[in-house]
């Protein structure tokens, strides 16, 4: 299967110097200040001039790295691709856990724990607030990132579920791994909690990361362990 970015033409060799364009550190500065504007103005605000004023380098350096706006869109989820490996390897170490209730345990570490860590650093916040925009708005270039990047990593957390749990139940491992991905997204992106608790809790206190692995894992045993709802009558009531 080829990687998301063989979808994107390369990347136009404007004129630019030789000494600029063998500075590495100008492509991470332009990846890095397009994850900042495009989290905090969204995709179609956010113009290749502006990136290129934020990043500090020349306008033909951003389409000698990365082509058109789309292409840099998605090379934004490429570079954070170590995350999602991180997460599908713990994913895949979970099984090993023990019992049913470490294994879930093990589950949801393996959801969670990588992204509060990326999230730590400054680099990842900019792209933990640019996911939980994405998210919220689905643009056409959002649900291409999503189908590229992070639908591969929710069915092999919802198999896992299905599988823990047995039976029929795929639809509401669905359900369950819908649950946690809002819970997990809005500890991320949501600063409220130092408001909300009168100054007592702080914003991603490292603290908070076990009870949100004990919420989540509460929350998805109650999914899945739940009696069946009974099937709504299909046919209208006669009066």
């Amino acid at each position: 299967m080829s990687s998301p970015q063989a979808q994107f033409p390369a990347p136009v060799k404007a004129s630019v110097s030789k000494a600029a364009a063998d500075r590495p550190d100008r492509r991470e500065a332009i990846l890095l200040a397009a994850e900042r504007l495009f989290s905090q103005q969204g995709y179609h605000a956010v113009s290749l001039r502006q990136i290129a004023l934020a990043a500090e380098v020349p306008l033909a350096l951003v389409g000698y790295y990365f082509g058109p706006k789309q292409a840099l869109f998605h090379a934004i989820f490429e570079h954070w691709q170590a995350t999602i490996a991180r997460r599908l390897q713990r994913l895949q170490a979970a099984g090993q856990a023990g019992d049913s209730d470490q294994t879930l345990t093990a589950i949801v570490e393996a959801f969670v724990e990588p992204v509060l860590e990326m999230r730590a650093s400054a680099e990842g916040e900019y792209y933990a607030l640019l996911v939980a925009r994405e998210l919220a708005f689905r643009t056409p270039e959002a649900q291409s990132v999503l189908e590229d990047y992070f639908d591969p990593l929710a069915h092999a957390f919802i198999d896992a579920l299905a599988e823990l749990f047995a039976g029929d139940c795929r639809a509401r491992a669905a359900w369950a791994y819908q649950f946690a991905l809002g819970a997990l997204i809005h500890h991320i992106s949501d600063d409220r909690v130092a408001r909300l608790s009168l100054g007592q809790n702080l914003a991603n206190a490292p603290e908070a990361a076990g009870w949100l692995v004990r919420f989540i894992s509460a929350g998805i045993g109650a999914v899945m362990l739940a009696p069946a709802a009974p099937v709504p009558n299909a046919s209208p009531l006669s009066h």
